[in-house]
C-alpha cells in the first residue's frame, strides 16, 4: 500500500475547561483545554477534541496529550477519524507525535492509517499528513 503525503493549513481555537481541583497549588499542575480546528487543503473539514496538559514550574517544560475527531474529506474521500497527540517540551527541545488511531476511520476513510506533523510558520499552522488508505 503506497504512502501518500499531503500538506495544508489549519486554524485552531483552544478554550480552557474546568480545572482540576489541585490546579492552584504549588508545583506541577494539570489543565484541560477544548480544541476546535478547521482544516484546509487536501484535508478539508473540522475537528473537536480535548487536551490534557501537565505544566511544571520550569519555563519551557511541559507535556500534553490530546484526542480529536476529524470529520471531512481527505483527497476527496469523505469520513472521519481520530487523531491521538503526545507532546513533551523541555528547555527548548520538543517532541510531538500525532497518529491516526487504528481502525478509527469511517465511510470512505475506513482503514486509514497515518502520522501527522504540525508546524508553525509566520503565525500560521500547517499540517503534513503521511497516510495509507
Amino acid at each position: 500500500m503506497p504512502t501518500m503525503k499531503v500538506t495544508g493549513t489549519f486554524t485552531v481555537k483552544m478554550s480552557p475547561l474546568e480545572p482540576y481541583a489541585d490546579s492552584g497549588k504549588a508545583g506541577p499542575t494539570l489543565g484541560r483545554m477544548s480544541l476546535d480546528k478547521t482544516f484546509t487543503g487536501p484535508l478539508t473539514g473540522s475537528s473537536q477534541g480535548e487536551m490534557l496538559t501537565g505544566m511544571t514550574a520550569t519555563q519551557g517544560s511541559a507535556g500534553y496529550v490530546a484526542m480529536e475527531k476529524v470529520t471531512g474529506s481527505l483527497d476527496g474521500k469523505s469520513g472521519s477519524f481520530i487523531l491521538q497527540h503526545f507532546g513533551v517540551m523541555h528547555a527548548g527541545d520538543s517532541r510531538l507525535i500525532l497518529e491516526v488511531v487504528p481502525a478509527s476511520g469511517t465511510d470512505e476513510l475506513l482503514g486509514l492509517r497515518g502520522t501527522m506533523y504540525i508546524r508553525q510558520e509566520d503565525g500560521k499552522h500547517f499540517y503534513d499528513l503521511a497516510y495509507q488508505l
